[in-house]
């Protein structure tokens, strides 16, 4: 595996056994970072490590709910325990939460979905910072997602944490980039990454429906097509390096184009 931009550098990816979290550790890896996986899913994110390491990367994995304070902290102690520095937070872990209109959602699942998407990216910048600091080039890349851009169907609970990552990404921005960190979101589109694994619990005929329907969205937008987890990867390593050096505050669609358009459907 080549090295690069991130040579010498220590990265968190959370969120990263499978998906967009996997291809950004992937491409970290590939520009010479050492990555630490995290996830709750401990042996998709140790197989996920070893496909790294099997490419000639430097990775590890770690066991970790986002949503709990006590398992980020030890996480991020431990890293910085045995690597002596932490250069990079990529804040991706996310739950797509259910499908529904705001009065038909249940409290809990509300709640869950915030604790996961918002309250995680807030429990790992807060134990990432004073580290990324002492680095005095620290970089925080959130995800994000055009749905906490633009106003979606029936994902109420999806679309205000979004929009909370977003807003705390800028707010962050504001208080850390005179202490030499940088802190910018990538805002997903329409990509072919079945979150949460959603279709592996369908029935073969729900899959093909859930994800023609994916297709049928994507195919509005201005490209036309779902992008794929490496085109996100490729957005977050650049954000995480020196290229983008004079980049903070910064939400950046990585969609396909479509949150630079009205989509009025087929024309």
């Amino acid at each position: 595996m080549a090295t690069g931009r991130l040579d010498g550098r220590v990265a968190l990816v959370t969120g990263a056994a499978a998906g967009i979290g996997m291809a950004i550790a992937e491409a970290l890896a590939g520009e010479g970072a050492t990555v630490i996986l995290a996830d709750v899913q401990a042996e998709r994110v140790s197989a996920s490590a070893e496909r790294i390491q099997a490419s000639g990367g430097r990775s590890e994995a770690v066991a970790c709910d986002v949503s709990d304070a006590g398992q980020v902290a030890r996480t991020i102690g431990e890293l910085v325990e045995r690597h002596g520095r932490l250069n990079i937070l990529v804040a991706n872990a996310g739950i797509p939460g259910m499908s529904h209109p705001a009065h038909e959602t249940a409290v809990e699942d509300f709640d869950r979905v915030v604790a996961v998407n918002l309250r995680g990216v807030f429990l790992c910048a807060s134990h990432a910072l004073p580290h990324l600091m002492a680095t005095g080039n620290g970089a925080i890349v959130t995800i994000a997602s055009t749905f906490g851009m633009v106003g979606a169907s029936a994902s109420p609970a999806y679309a205000a944490s979004k929009g909370g990552v977003i807003a705390l990404t800028r707010q962050l921005a504001v208080d850390y980039g005179p202490l030499g960190v940088r802190v910018n979101a990538v805002s997903p589109g329409y990509v072919d990454n079945d979150m949460a694994d959603r279709r592996t619990r369908m029935s073969p005929e729900d899959a093909a429906a859930n994800l023609s329907s994916r297709e049928d969205a994507a195919a509005l937008q201005p490209l036309g097509r779902q992008g794929s987890t490496a085109e996100i990867a490729a957005a977050v390593a650049f954000l995480a390096s020196d290229a983008a050096s004079f980049m903070t505050g910064a939400i950046v669609p990585v969609d396909g184009g479509c949150t630079a358009t009205f989509n009025s459907g087929p024309r």
